[in-house]
């Protein structure tokens, strides 16, 4: 085993040691041994949180039947009152229609199969450079505040001086630059494949499907209304970009069963949610960032209730990973199949895939027995079997500790992964038709792969990768922390193979591109 890890992160570089045995992130057997006093509250599980004392007392708990008899409402004041319709002189009261209804109608899904028109991505008139260039830190970029009084003069009243787009100028909500359009092009076919993902696993899985795993018509109401969320934003997006926003594509998806959907689901909307925390403070345009932020949230939300429906804890990270687009691409393309005609094709980047070998599987109360290559498919991002003994399952398992049926949280008794956990790699050579109608190509520029880079939160960790046959490795999950108490390793993560290692952070880490040999996805918690 390695003795140590290279972590260089947003904040610190340096050296720490990876634990040769498994630590417990939360245990599920905690529990407060106090007795609680009059306000009914125990500091029991805050053993340094002194003179605690509440200010009110508990109120004594209602007695008495509970309901059993419904409506009809209450009567209290109202208006009758509908959404505005019709035109006044040059102005449309309705509210604007959707790119897409609720139901996308007839579909098709799988793999394509024929031979691709155009391939590669997407080109300007010229390439200037083989990579971005390094710079120093921006001359401009002086501001500290010593006294925490306002430096500078203010603009109006309680206007403090500085910001973007606060000059009173008139807000343009369009892209405004080829970054721009790219960026947001790519979050498009983000939005779309939800939209088509969501609605898919409603449509095929039957009521008892959805009863086995744990849901009910509660469950499924929200997912619906999840799916509807994304008839928005792609609406959204299509309107930030114009008349050649791409349309909905056919797709093809790894799961047979309502839990890998599920699994699925909460690795999609993690690279799609970090796909946009990559490049948004990025955009030329302010504008467009602003509503991007407002949609994204609302992702973020999906990402964690689709955890809470696969038994997972729902955030076990401080902070969310930002990844560039090529990252988000890569994860992306290999799930859409075909695209019409003419669709506005991507400039970004397709890497290897790189395949963790030992990936831990969600669906067992003990990670640790995961099979080598225990999921679905042979894409990074497929989930994990669900469909394994059930003696082995932590499905219907009524044990605190053990069992991932739907619930606001689980803590896992045995985690999904530990600092000084041996992972095991594979990875494929550049070259390979992905994406719709197989017409992207992978490609990398980097050597040899030398480090393993672990992107999650504020930090880029490495570690040594040992090559243990072709295109074959391993290495051992580091210990590192983004701040004390808070695990850098942890939730649905990202992971690549690299050349050399750089010192990078959130807000410049596509400068590691030209150093990805293949991408990969961990589950790390």
């Amino acid at each position: 085993m390695y003795s140590r890890v290279i972590v260089r992160c947003a904040l610190a570089a340096g050296l720490v040691a990876a634990a040769p045995a498994p630590q417990q992130y939360g245990s599920s057997s905690d529990s407060g041994s106090g007795t609680g006093e009059s306000t009914g509250f125990s500091t029991a599980y805050l053993p340094g949180y002194s003179d605690a004392d509440a200010s009110f007392v508990n109120p004594s708990p209602t007695v008495g039947p509970v309901a059993s008899t419904f409506g009809p409402d209450s009567q209290i004041p109202a208006v009758s009152t509908a959404p505005p319709s019709g035109t006044i002189p040059n102005i449309d009261l309705s509210a604007p229609p959707r790119r897409s209804s609720d139901v996308t109608g007839a579909t098709s899904h799988g793999p394509f199969s024929g031979s691709a028109t155009t391939t590669g991505a997407a080109n300007g008139p010229a390439t200037l450079a083989a990579s971005v260039g390094t710079l120093p830190p921006n001359p401009t970029a002086t501001y500290y505040n010593t006294d925490g009084a306002p430096q500078n003069p203010l603009p109006a009243p309680y206007t403090p001086n500085g910001g973007l787009g606060t000059n009173g100028s008139q807000p343009r909500y369009m892209v405004n630059s080829d970054f721009d359009f790219e960026s947001i092009t790519l979050g498009l076919y983000q939005e779309w494949i939800e939209l088509d993902l969501f609605n898919n696993g409603l449509a095929i899985f039957s009521d008892e499907d959805f009863y086995e795993a744990g849901l009910t018509a509660e469950h499924r109401a929200l997912i619906q209304f999840m799916a509807t969320q994304e008839t928005g934003h792609a609406t959204l997006l299509t309107n930030m970009l114009g008349e050649t926003a791409p349309p909905q594509c056919t797709y093809n998806y790894p799961f047979t069963t309502v839990r890998e959907w599920l699994d699925f689901n909460q690795v999609l909307t993690r690279w799609g949610e970090s796909g946009v925390w990559g490049f948004i403070n990025h955009l030329d345009s302010r504008e467009v960032g602003q509503l991007l932020a407002q949609s994204i949230a609302t992702e973020a939300r999906q990402q964690m209730s689709f955890r809470q429906m696969s038994g997972l804890f729902p955030m076990p990270v401080w902070f969310e990973t930002g990844i560039p687009q090529s990252w988000a691409w890569t994860y992306l393309a290999p799930y859409i199949s075909t695209c019409p005609e003419n669709t506005t094709r991507l400039a970004w980047q397709n890497f290897p895939a790189l395949h963790v070998v030992n990936n831990p599987n969600i669906n067992r109360f003990s990670p640790n027995d995961t099979a080598d290559y225990e999921v679905t498919g042979n894409r990074t991002s497929d989930p994990g079997i669900s469909t394994i003994p059930s003696d082995e399952s932590c499905q219907n398992v009524n044990a605190t500790g053990y069992g991932c049926e739907p619930g606001v949280t689980h803590n896992k008794t045995e985690p999904l992964s530990f600092p000084g956990r041996e992972v095991i790699f594979e990875w494929e050579n550049p070259g390979l038709s992905v994406g719709p109608n197989s017409s992207y190509v992978t490609s990398t520029s980097a050597g040899d792969p030398k480090y393993v880079a672990w992107v999650a939160q504020l930090n880029l960790t490495y570690t040594p990768l040992t090559i243990t046959g072709p295109n074959r490795g391993s290495t051992f999950q580091p210990a590192g922390e983004v701040y004390q108490g808070d695990p850098a390793v942890n939730g649905t993560m990202f992971v690549a193979l690299t050349d050399e290692y750089l010192d990078l952070s959130p807000f410049n880490l596509s400068m590691i591109n030209p150093h990805v040999r293949a991408l990969g996805i961990y589950q790390a918690g």
